[in-house]
């Protein structure tokens, strides 16, 4: 089981992220326009830059949703190799079946 700051900590960084999506995109959008001029596009990477670290989408950490386990996480059911293993052994994950031959 992961410690429960590491969880408290990546709950944050979704919130932060789902704070500053709006904002980031469209500071974003202003710094890859070509056809702007170079001071309006630095000025908004400036703003960008100054914007939280934890509001970047990419600052959140894949984690199993039952152990909190950070490494060997499966996107498709949002649990770690682990759990899947155990859980899809006993039947318990829909559609995944352990193989034979």
């Amino acid at each position: 089981m992961a410690k429960v700051s590491a969880f408290a900590k990546n709950n944050r960084r979704k919130a932060k992220v789902a704070k500053w999506a709006t904002k980031r995109a469209a500071l974003k959008q202003v710094v890859m326009d070509k056809s702007l001029p170079i001071e309006e596009r630095f000025a908004a990477q400036q703003k960008l830059s100054s914007l939280p670290l934890d509001g970047a989408k990419n600052r959140i950490r894949n984690r199993c949703e039952i152990t909190g386990r950070p490494r060997g996480y499966y996107r498709k059911f949002g649990l770690s190799r682990i759990i899947v293993r155990e859980y899809g052994g006993r039947g318990e994950i829909p559609g995944l079946i352990k193989s034979s031959w």
